[in-house]
């Protein structure tokens, strides 16, 4: 299946149907008086997050969705039938903006989530409403309100727990295929990831979704390689962790190259909790691995783990790591909406 996570949508609710002007006419009823039912409700676009997709692909082929309109009001005090609403199945995480891309309509994050895009408008009175005591044989009646019609953006961030960062080849899908059941495409040229990809991971008991993108390179904010098209992805991680490759002949670089661009992607992706290891070990030896680990923990400050996706060296010890900082910001965002939460009063 085809990945997509940005799609443009024509949204379009239903007309309420318009109400009956009608007067009774049966026989040995001398006065029959007004009759008329109302119009119909039109139906309304929802979207609604579902379990089991993890692409915007559909939205490819379709991009109008159109619900029907009520139907009219008939005589006999016949209301008119509503007209059916249109739902929208979208991934979970997806967000749906408005038709300038910037501001958040609905931020879909869990499983059954639903929020209504474009409510169906009103059926119209028939006349039957209009009687009173002054007025016997109202002949006047309402038309539907008209449906709403908007222009939408859906964009997909994938949830998980862990966003893999590195630059290309940096062994980013590597560690991903040892650690979970995912299988990414693996290869020794640059780029081979192109699309991001989720794997489940587990490291005592426990198990947390990571997430891998395509890698950065400099000037990826200004829309070099791939650019940031993908660092989306990562925005609703607890922890990201960032792979150096031991190979690269400036790992300090790679680091730097790596930060510049979270802080020119902007919001807080920077300041995101990070994990840094050092990954390729198995092709250095154990003065090679001290002197680049101490190079760039004397060059940024930050510790350096040591690690090897390819034979799982030190593996497990990251795994412990990241479990550690996703505990922790579950942790926080609970005490987060506690405190948000208002005092019992009797």
């Amino acid at each position: 299946m085809k990945f997509l996570d940005l799609a443009k949508v024509y949204i379009r609710s239903g007309s309420g149907g318009g109400g009956c002007i009608s007067f009774r006419r049966e026989k040995f009823i001398e006065y029959g008086g007004p009759d008329g039912g109302d119009g119909g409700k039109g139906g309304s676009v929802i979207a609604e997050a579902v379990d089991g997709l993890n692409t915007l692909i559909d939205f490819r082929y379709q991009q109008h969705f159109f619900a029907k309109n009520g139907q009219a009001g008939m005589g006999s005090q016949r209301t008119g039938a509503d007209g059916d609403d249109i739902i929208l199945r979208l991934p979970v995480g997806t967000e749906v903006l408005d038709e300038d891309q910037e501001t958040v309509i609905a931020d879909l994050t869990e499983v059954g989530q639903r929020v209504v895009l474009a409510k169906g408008g009103n059926g119209g009175w028939g006349n039957l409403r209009f009687t009173t005591s002054t007025n016997r044989a109202p002949r006047r009646a309402n038309p539907g309100q008209p449906g709403v019609e908007r222009t939408i953006w859906l964009r997909l961030k994938l949830i998980a727990d862990v966003g893999l960062l590195g630059l290309p080849n940096a062994g980013k899908s590597t560690f991903l295929a040892a650690t979970s059941n995912a299988r990414p495409k693996v290869a020794d040229y640059p780029f081979t990831t192109l699309v991001p990809n989720l794997g489940v991971v587990g490291v005592d008991g426990a198990e947390f979704v990571v997430a891998d993108i395509p890698g950065l390179i400099a000037g990826a904010s200004e829309g070099k390689g791939l650019g940031d098209l993908f660092l989306g992805h990562v925005e609703r991680c607890a922890v990201l962790l960032h792979l150096i490759d031991g190979t690269s002949g400036d790992p300090v670089g790679d680091y730097r190259t790596i930060i510049q661009e979270l802080e020119a992607y902007g919001g807080d992706l920077a300041d995101k909790p990070r994990v840094t290891v050092l990954n390729k070990i198995d092709t250095l030896d154990e003065e090679e691995r001290a002197f680049i680990a101490g190079e760039i923990k004397a060059e940024t400050g930050v510790d350096v783990m040591l690690m090897s996706g390819a034979t799982s060296e030190g593996v497990t010890e990251v795994l412990r790591a990241l479990r550690a900082q996703i505990s922790e910001d579950r942790l926080r965002r609970k005490r987060e909406e506690q405190e948000d939460e208002e005092p019992w009063q009797p």
